[in-house]
């Protein structure tokens, strides 16, 4: 979920003009969740999210998740719906995180979301090492927090964990060396991928010298939406 940055916290609305998108697999499927009317507020699509969901499917069953940019809920709500174990989701705004708590009081089955207002890189900070099995980044895009936040994100999720990044795609970023892309794919508007962490994390999956860190370049790359292998 990427919204515009510099908004005042508190500043979304519940207007006529407010949209709404659907949780579209699992024991929630069809439930509706509301998008406030917010400038730059756009979750991820139905389009994107069944790929990445096709992706994981072998990866949810009892997973500890993160949604760091959390927004509507829609990728951390999505992963419960489908067998996540617990999420967490992450959410600066006061007015959207309170609508996610309200969200997932209303869903049965909705308190293994747990919302926390905080501001993510502040929140990361204070986290344990290796709390979660797979985490979900989409930021604001034009605030370009990709560099801020993933050294956090490398310590928060176990080694042999799964990472989640959307980005534009003009956008490019470097991972520590010991996560291995493992799909990438396109839309018109953005451009995102899943990556795998070596199982023996950075203690373990040292690189030779000279090899790169894994990367989202700034090129296209073509959709696959094949399951896990």
């Amino acid at each position: 979920m990427n919204k515009a940055p510099g908004r005042p916290p508190g500043a979304a609305s519940t207007s006529a003009n407010a949209g709404k998108v659907r949780i579209i697999g699992g024991r929630w499927r069809g439930t509706r969740l509301g998008v406030p009317d917010v400038a730059g507020l756009r979750p991820t699509s139905d389009r994107v999210r069944e790929t990445l969901f096709n992706w994981l499917m072998p990866v949810l069953p009892g997973a500890r998740v993160l949604d760091l940019f959390a927004g509507s809920g829609a990728l951390g709500l999505e992963a419960l719906s489908r067998g996540a174990a617990s999420a967490v989701l992450v959410e600066r705004d006061p007015t959207l995180a309170a609508a996610l708590r309200a969200t997932a009081a209303r869903l049965p089955g909705g308190e293994a979301a747990t919302v926390a207002q905080a501001d993510a890189l502040t929140w990361l900070t204070s986290q344990p090492a290796g709390g979660f099995d797979l985490a979900f980044v989409d930021p604001p895009f034009a605030a370009g927090l990709w560099d801020a936040v993933l050294p956090g994100i490398a310590r928060v999720v176990k080694p042999d964990g799964w990472l989640y990044v959307e980005a534009p795609h003009e956008a490019a970023f470097d991972l520590p060396p010991d996560w291995r892309p493992h799909r990438e794919g396109r839309t018109r508007e953005v451009r995102y991928a899943l990556y795998r962490r070596a199982p023996g994390g950075p203690a373990t999956a040292a690189p030779a010298p000279g090899s790169a860190t894994a990367t989202l370049p700034a090129a296209p790359a073509s959709p696959d939406s094949g399951a896990l292998a």
